[in-house]
């Protein structure tokens, strides 16, 4: 049997015949119980709710079931249980029911993502309302606020379609539809904000701010009140065009662009329909350069990627990170157990912007399933790809790009010529006859254009013809271009001085390029011969770098391999990469902490690279001391992921720790520390952390033992963070505390730091302030930003915790100041929710600013434990203005997001386990409240502290701590 209340109430038999119920005391009767099937609803109430005046005597009710029974073709349908009835049904029989259900599903595959699945549940559950719930009975009280509650249910279920249809970029469609909702619902702000982003996707920027100021208008005018943070966070979107954070730009032309102009327009059309194009072509035929000049007329923001220097396919998430100018993790040093991959599409998922992804052929398959995703779960984003192959997936739209046509060739050919011969006029027939040797491709046509330097026209003809007759022998099932290609490199490199090839083959060992000191130490040359090869257009110079062309590139490797240099040239190269990371380690604790992380930001490839070289070498001493030189750097950037599989074979190669200890080289084992600590801060961090934990804390307590301190004292803070949620971290806190007395004032600064720690857990409040207080001015008087943003931050905790508000919210904007010069987008959400949670007990509406920028913060950064804090901080908004339901929904998403693993997420987990406490009080619900305060009191005893303590601590106003004292 199904029944629906969902317009008129109805009910059906299983082969679809539609039962007859009779008049209307029957209906409101099978109505009043469907509305929540299974539940008993007293005599007393069906008789007063379907008859109000009192005529329904209860014999009349009973006669009304028998007869209700009877049309049903079942008695046990409606029971009697006490002093009521009920009906036997299961949910999914009621259409309500079912609605709920799918409602709920939808919202939650809207929030994982999957706009797809989302849209296809939500159409479902509408398709089912056939007209206004419950409709007939309008004097029924149970009926109406039944009916209310529905309404509202089938609005939200409305808003989560349209937003899903949105992320799959059914704008158009949605416009209309939303025009007529919000015309119906002027107060509605999701609803106003959805028709914004439709609007502004189509192109009406103008139209969707008239949206935001007639919503603005009628709040004012009906409610007295101000638009939302979420809508005016909007409304501030939709004005700036500046973008934060910014995304890697196309790198800057030096010469100018010749005959592609059609083809950029073509492209950049194609594009604004295509979400995926891929520029398809041989080496050297100029998809790179098509692809920045399209870039240049591109309406969305874009972000450039070049994956040529990229050897690793796992590393391409968090290349991409970084191209879109988002630290991998903020000064909490942890990710929450987010992968890059999500980071992404959180940071990705409503978001307009061009994608542009350079040289993806020999990364084919990893860029193909990773931009699969991306455009699946992103539906603002648009791809550019080049590769001298498809990527082969669904939606891909290819564009061959070809050799110049001959007019073309010949005047770049001549453009180039005059750049290193003024005046150049050669004959336009002899121009033509290298151009068609050439097969016109631009990379050939500018590496012959520069030997007019030292050439004649006429001489270069000659040799460029002799060498291609002897290309023209190689292997003939190689494409054509690529061994003509190949010739003109390869007759360009026989030109070179002995000293240019050595140092052209050396040189391709640089992941990134180098700047001129680095590649002068590196490859054992001089500035004459880097100058020349510039000359040459073997390398090119901007801003103030030396590249390689990845085909030139490519061809010097194959020439360091034959020459039998490339473990001397990586090896040469890695340890300038160690000299240049120990030269600025001691920086980033001082004053140059900004000039030198832009430093060794620009290096971030090659140190890359040259950790990779050192693990499979097997060199384990150039590797650890690579890493712990690195590791100061790493952390206050937040990229200590990006080592952390290398750091995990590195510890592979050292030996397993097991009885006997881990086989550490003898004097590096502060190195053998930061490894594991680098090593601990990947996905697969946890259980390389467990295994070698016991043999890091001996040696890191043998470096820092006596009296000269250790090499690299930056190791220390990420050992006690790593250490902080142990089940004994006493030990962790002793040996860094013990370090106060030492001379080395950075190293005072973090044992003053972890000493307070210490003492908080203790109950030494006013103690351990003083020593967050002298690690403060400890760490200012070095200009190190990083630690004073830290000690800042706990200092902000704990004048919240005693009532100090005003102070609190001072020290907060001072550390976010410090994270705004660092970079440090997901520490300013955090910072941003702690300033909320100071705020909420006097200023609700700047609290709940707060939250919402957290929160676009957060989505920006792709940071999952960033963004479950500033849910929380809304649950907690939502809490005191009584919208229970809406705070419970917004603590069980901070809840689903936070990692109960790391330290810095336990204040947040312990309030938003306290709010859905309160929650269940608010509704009657004892053991419901109880259990969640227990499970507060096991969190809360972690950091060593007396329960109350730890609580208030962790921001809890006085009247939770109280409540969860009370009832756990």
């Amino acid at each position: 049997m199904r029944f629906a209340i969902l317009g008129e109430t109805r009910a059906w038999r299983d082969d679809g015949a539609e039962v007859p119920l009779g008049g209307p005391a029957r209906r409101a009767l099978l109505a009043l119980l469907l509305v929540r099937p299974g539940e008993v609803v007293s005599a007393d109430r069906l008789a007063d709710e379907i008859d109000p005046d009192g005529a329904l005597s209860a014999h009349a009710l009973q006669s009304q079931v028998s007869r209700l029974r009877t049309a049903l073709g079942s008695a046990s349908l409606i029971e009697r249980a006490g002093a009521g009835y009920r009906i036997v049904a299961d949910d999914d029989d009621v259409d309500a029911c079912r609605f709920e259900r799918l409602a709920q599903e939808g919202r939650a595959a809207l929030r994982d993502g999957d706009a797809g699945r989302a849209v296809a549940l939500l159409r479902e559950a509408l398709e089912l309302w056939q007209g206004p719930a419950l409709a007939g009975l309008p004097e029924s009280r149970t009926a109406q606020a039944a009916a209310v509650r529905l309404e509202e249910r089938r609005l939200g279920a409305l808003e989560d379609r349209i937003e899903g249809e949105l992320r799959l970029g059914e704008h158009r469609a949605a416009v209309a539809e939303l025009r007529e909702l919000v015309g119906r619902h002027p107060l509605r702000e999701r609803l106003a904000g959805l028709l914004m982003r439709a609007l502004f996707a189509e192109g009406g920027q103008a139209e969707a701010l008239v949206v935001f100021e007639e919503t603005r208008r009628h709040l004012a005018d009906e409610l007295g009140a101000d638009p939302s943070a979420e809508l005016v966070a909007l409304h501030r979107e939709l004005l700036s065009a500046d973008p934060s954070p910014s995304p890697a730009a196309p790198p800057a032309q030096l010469t100018s662009f010749v005959g592609r102009a059609g083809e950029v327009a073509e492209v950049a059309e194609l594009l604004r329909v295509a979400r995926l194009v891929t520029l398809a072509g041989p080496g050297g035929v100029g998809k790179t350069r098509l692809s920045v000049e399209v870039a240049a007329v591109a309406a969305d923001d874009v972000c450039f990627v070049e994956l040529a220097p990229l050897r690793d396919g796992d590393a391409l998430a968090q290349v991409l990170l970084g191209a879109l100018g988002l630290r991998e993790h903020g000064l909490s040093l942890g990710d929450g157990g987010q992968s890059p991959v999500e980071r992404l599409i959180g940071a990705l998922s409503d978001r307009l912007l061009l994608l542009v992804l350079d040289n993806c052929e020999h990364l084919v398959e990893e860029a193909a399933t990773l931009v699969a995703r991306l455009l699946a779960a992103c539906p603002r984003l648009r791809v550019l790809a080049t590769s001298r192959e498809p990527l082969g997936i669904i939606g891909e739209n290819l564009w061959q790009v070809r050799p110049l046509d001959d007019e073309a060739a010949a005047r770049l050919f001549t453009d180039r010529a005059r750049a290193v011969q003024r005046g150049f006029a050669g004959d336009p027939r002899t121009v033509r006859r290298i151009c068609a040797a050439l097969d016109n491709l631009p990379l050939a046509i500018e590496l012959a254009a520069a030997r007019l330097r030292t050439l004649r026209i006429d001489d270069l003809a000659g040799r460029l013809d002799d060498r291609l007759a002897v290309a023209a022998r190689g292997s003939r099932t190689a494409d054509g271009r690529h061994r003509t290609l190949r010739s003109v490199v390869a007759w360009s490199w026989e030109l070179l001085s002995g000293p240019e090839q050595r140092a052209a083959r050396w040189f391709t060992v640089f992941a990134g390029g180098a700047t001129a000191e680095s590649a002068l130490r590196a490859c054992g040359t001089d500035g004459e011969t880097l100058e020349s090869l510039a000359d040459k257009s073997l390398l090119e110079v901007s801003g103030g770098r030396y590249r390689m062309l990845e085909t030139i590139r490519a061809y010097g490797a194959e020439q360091l391999d034959a020459a039998g240099e490339r473990e001397p040239a990586r090896r040469a190269h890695a340890r300038h990469v160690l000299e240049l990371v120990r030269t600025a380690d001691p920086q980033l604790r001082q004053a140059g902490q900004l000039e030198w992380l832009a430093v060794l930001a620009a290096e971030h490839a090659d140190l890359l690279a040259a950790v990779r070289w050192a693990v499979e070498a097997r060199e384990v001493e150039t590797a650890l001391r690579l890493l712990a030189a690195a590791s100061t750097y790493l952390w206050i950037r937040g990229a200590a992921a990006s080592v952390a599989p290398q750091a995990i074979a590195l510890l592979n190669h050292v030996g397993a720790a097991d009885s006997v200890g881990v086989a550490v080289p003898d004097g590096l084992g502060e190195e053998y520390v930061a490894c594991v600590l680098l090593a601990a801060s990947g996905e697969a961090g946890r259980p390389v952390w467990q295994r070698h934990r016991a043999q890091a804390e001996k040696a890191l307590a043998a470096a820092w033992s006596g009296p000269e301190p250790g090499r690299y004292p930056a190791v220390l803070l990420p050992w006690m963070m790593r250490n902080a949620s142990e089940a004994d971290p006493h030990g962790a806190f002793a040996l860094v505390s013990s370090q106060r007395g030492r001379p080395e004032p950075w190293v005072r600064a973090v044992a003053e730091y972890v000493w307070g720690f210490g003492l908080l857990g203790e109950g030494g409040g006013t103690e351990a302030e003083r020593g967050f207080g002298a690690a403060a001015e400890g760490f200012r008087s070095l200009g190190d930003r990083w630690g004073t943003a830290l000690a800042l931050d706990t200092l902000a905790s704990l004048a919240g915790a005693r009532g100090d508000r005003a102070s609190a919210i001072a020290l907060t904007d001072e550390a976010l100041t410090l994270t705004e010069q660092l970079g440090a987008l997901e520490d300013a959400a955090d910072l941003l929710v702690n300033r909320g949670d100071h705020l909420s007990g006097d200023d609700t509406a700047a609290a709940r600013a707060d939250y919402a920028k957290a929160a676009d913060l957060a989505r920006r950064a792709g940071s999952a434990t960033s963004l479950a804090a500033a849910l929380r901080g809304l649950g907690d908004i939502a809490l005191l203005e009584q919208e229970l339901t809406e705070a419970e929904r917004l603590y069980t998403e901070a809840l689903e997001r936070i990692d109960p693993y790391w330290i810095k997420s336990l204040g947040n987990r312990v309030r938003a386990l306290a709010g859905l406490g309160r929650v269940a009080e608010a509704r009657g619900d004892g053991a419901a409240a109880r259990s969640r305060y227990q499970e507060i009191a096991e969190s809360a005893a972690v950091i060593g502290a007396s329960t109350t303590d730890a609580l208030r601590l962790m921001g809890l106003p006085e009247s939770l701590v109280e409540a969860v004292i009370h009832l756990r």
